[in-house]
């Protein structure tokens, strides 16, 4: 039986809840050290999801800016996570947020879709949730980190659900 737990998404505005989670690459992080310089972008995904499949090589290339620092939250096993990393070329840091611990970062920000992505200020609040794909968000986000995350050639839908 699964542990997920029915909650209601955070919004805009509201104070991201504080988490440790473990680092795919080693070690654990929490959402303090995340957010202690700069803002970061937040996106809870899982392996199977082809919107996440979808979404996450263009985070990638918003990360490679280093002006926002991307973090995926995997809700999948190490092990799964390691496939699809490789398999979709992440290259950001990945944090594990599995069953066996109950889902504890999705259920405090209230993921009932993925992808979920939040962009945390360095005082914690959140200043944009995006749920499923949205191309207008994901340019704002870019125009943020001040890189353009699409190319001229490249025809993105505009919405796809989580």
């Amino acid at each position: 039986m699964a542990l997920w737990k029915h909650r209601n998404l955070l919004a805009t505005g509201a104070r991201a809840p504080e988490f440790r989670l473990p680092r795919l690459d080693g070690g654990e992080t929490q959402l303090a050290e995340i957010v202690a310089n700069r803002p970061a972008l937040l996106a809870f995904f899982k392996t199977s999801c082809p919107v996440c499949q979808f979404t996450l090589p263009f985070l990638a290339r918003l990360d490679s800016s280093q002006a926002l620092p991307v973090y995926g939250i995997s809700q999948n096993s190490e092990e799964e996570t390691r496939e699809f990393v490789r398999e979709f070329g992440v290259t950001f840091p990945v944090l594990l947020d599995t069953e066996d611990s109950g889902f504890a970062a999705s259920n405090a920000f209230g993921i009932s879709t993925v992808p979920t992505l939040f962009l945390v200020q360095r005082d914690g609040t959140l200043a944009r949730v995006v749920e499923g794909w949205s191309q207008r968000d994901i340019d704002w986000l870019g125009l943020q980190a001040g890189t353009s995350v699409f190319r001229q050639d490249e025809h993105v839908p505009e919405w796809k659900a989580g």
